[in-house]
């Protein structure tokens, strides 16, 4: 049974307790945050413990933790994690600074511990089946990829300050899928941005509407859209085209109910937020993260993805402000 330390207790720390208590190989067994009330809830609803982070990291029963803190801690807590031994689990992405995910990314190859970088959306089933597709060769060579992420409401703003911006904070779920999809990172990233949804985004000197173009060395095609406001719900869909064929992953429907009359024909909206949509691929992604750490098998998603996407949001960010194309070898250095 693997011993599991939660570090953090917002939201997306509640989705993957649930994760962690339901899996039959591991148990929830301490939670840390700085509002202690809320790690209190957390412990209390899943029967474990509220403690300090490093009380946390010295219990050597511990086996694994899982970071589901703010962003600018991420690198530290997966270093003071990985040299008290303890394999790793962090929600994306790695750091708001790729020059310190680089750091983290050498300092842990070092111990040797297995890190894990939360990218779910490949584990949701659809995209997933649509990566076997590809790998299976049904629609020969991939193309070109078109990646469509549209929040039905933008975050608050003060939540946007903290983001590290759109580029790092949400694309970079897309920018991880397209090198999941295509098997590789693109040689070039042009992004167009503009803040049309909400003016206060723009003031804070960020994005709430972009499109990005990601060519890859052998001439390959990618283009990803996102927008932080589509009224009817949580549009997430996928299309690649190859060579012999077509691809599509689809919207998940509140239900599958289609009325047909002489008015014309409707269904039901997309369903309205992640939690809805991604609920089975956060319980894939943690089952996928307990099968590698007890067998020794090799992490299906690794600190380097998680490097990678974040080299991509960077190269994406100067790509607005400078209004021109940027190779990936540039920013990666």
């Amino acid at each position: 049974m693997l011993k599991v330390g939660l570090l953090g207790a917002g939201r997306i720390a509640g989705v993957h307790a649930t994760a962690i208590s339901a899996h039959p190989g591991s148990t929830l067994a301490a939670v840390s945050d700085i509002n202690t009330t809320a790690a209190e809830k957390i412990a209390a609803q899943y029967g474990a413990e509220a403690r300090d982070t490093a009380a946390i990291l010295g219990d050597s029963s511990i086996g694994a933790v899982l970071i589901a803190t703010s962003t600018d801690t991420h690198s530290d807590l997966i270093e003071k994690a990985t040299a008290a031994g303890k394999a790793v689990l962090c929600e994306k992405p790695v750091d708001l600074s790729l020059a310190r995910a680089q750091v983290c990314q050498k300092t842990v190859a070092a111990s040797g511990c297995p890190v894990m970088i939360g990218f779910n959306r490949r584990f949701d089933p659809n995209f997933s089946a649509l990566k076997k597709a590809v790998d299976g060769g049904e629609i020969g060579k991939p193309e070109l990829l078109s990646i469509t992420s549209f929040d039905p409401a933008p975050p608050p703003v003060a939540y946007i300050k903290v983001s590290g911006g759109l580029f790092r904070d949400m694309m970079i779920h897309d920018f991880d899928m397209a090198n999941f999809i295509m098997g590789a990172s693109p040689a070039m990233v042009t992004a167009v941005g503009s803040s049309i949804v909400d003016p206060e985004i723009g003031g804070a000197g960020d994005v709430d509407t972009a499109v990005v173009t990601l060519t890859y060395a052998d001439g390959r095609i990618a283009v990803i859209k996102n927008s932080r406001r589509a009224v009817y719900g949580y549009d997430q869909r996928l299309e690649l085209l190859g060579s012999e064929g077509l691809l599509q992953a689809q919207n998940m429907l509140e239900n599958t109910v289609v009325k047909s009359t002489t008015q014309g024909v409707t269904g039901a909206k997309p369903t309205y937020f992640f939690l809805e949509r991604y609920m089975p691929a956060y319980a894939a992604e943690w089952a996928a993260f307990v099968e590698a750490v007890d067998s020794g098998k090799p992490l299906p998603v690794t600190l380097e993805d998680g490097v990678a996407a974040l080299a991509m949001a960077e190269a994406a960010t100067l790509s607005v402000k400078t209004g021109a194309p940027v190779s990936l070898a540039s920013v990666l250095g």
